[in-house]
């Protein structure tokens, strides 16, 4: 079950929609869905997470705690809006893609992905678009 809550005044269009798109990720990856919650939240709210659990005084778009056991995804994908905005013009690409970006990265995250090096994260990138040609 996905389900997207709000720590900012944002609101996800067509939830069902994106729901589907990302189960359907999922199931291609050869994994199988359990509770995933996303959280759309501001700078402040992500940067305290940050800090916090993860002992990194810096901003970021996406912060994800992945509970998966085996091939059963599950975990929380906190997203900062206001970064997700930002990235979008520096990217010079429009927010609701760079937000679908973000939002199938955090899920590739959980199928094993990876992006610390460059060749792991040429994959993630091409996953990333891969899905998101996917979505339309």
């Amino acid at each position: 079950m996905i389900n997207f809550n709000y720590e900012t005044d944002f609101l996800l269009q067509n939830e069902d929609d994106i729901s589907s798109w990302i189960s359907e990720a999922i199931n291609a990856e050869g994994f199988k869905e359990d509770e995933i919650n996303y959280v759309f939240c501001d700078d402040k709210y992500l940067h305290k997470l940050n800090v916090e659990f993860l002992k990194h005084d810096t901003l970021t778009d996406i912060i994800s705690f992945d509970y998966s056991v085996g091939k059963i995804i599950q975990g929380d994908i906190f997203i900062s809006i206001e970064r997700v905005e930002d990235n979008a013009k520096d990217f010079q690409t429009s927010f609701i893609e760079e937000l679908h970006r973000v939002i199938i990265h955090g899920i590739l995250h959980y199928c094993g992905y990876k992006d610390k090096i460059d060749e792991d994260a040429k994959v993630m990138r091409n996953k990333e678009n891969y899905y998101l040609e996917q979505l339309g």
